[in-house]
């Protein structure tokens, strides 16, 4: 499993469906995942702390594993099948792990809400180097090569989710 992190938000003007890119946390890899709005506004409110006068779903699901006595360990986006991907909430209560299967869009907003660390099995992950098997006209989507930092960033954040098309399963 590879640590990641939520790369950018978007929206796939093709389907007109929200994408998230979760990034690799210490490389160039990413994984671009479908997801519904509700969820995309939930994952993009924790990310800008933006604050709602009551709570949303994703805060009460906090709220309850908090109540509780439970920690969330990690979330683990496990596999795709059928065009589906598959996630785990990795729950510590009592020294008792238990694991929750769950969306990953789901799994990603509660992490965010429990500072919890976020893992993708590494086969799921799309490097973007050694892209040369791309069809005519199809973007380039490999970084400047010596892109580092804010400048990796950028061109992370330059990315538009129809630039992915190529993943939809």
């Amino acid at each position: 499993m590879i640590e990641v992190t939520v790369g950018r938000l978007g929206l796939d003007s093709s389907t007109n469906s929200h994408v998230v890119i979760l990034q690799e946390r210490q490389g160039r890899r990413f994984l671009p995942i479908w997801i519904g709005q509700p969820e995309a506004e939930a994952i993009a409110a924790q990310v800008g702390g933006i604050k709602r006068e009551r709570p949303m779903t994703h805060d009460l699901a906090r709220s309850l594993i908090i109540a509780l006595g439970g920690v969330l360990r990690r979330v683990q986006i496990t596999r795709v099948q059928a065009s589906t991907y598959y996630a785990e909430l990795h729950l510590l209560k009592a020294d008792q792990l238990i694991t929750v299967d769950a969306r990953p869009s789901d799994s990603i907003a509660i992490a965010l809400r429990l500072s919890a660390p976020i893992f993708v099995q590494e086969s799921l992950l799309t490097d973007p180097e050694g892209d040369d098997d791309r069809e005519p006209g199809e973007p380039d989507l490999t970084p400047p090569p010596d892109a580092e930092g804010e400048q990796l960033k950028e061109y992370l954040q330059g990315l538009r989710p129809e630039d992915f098309g190529k993943f939809t399963l």
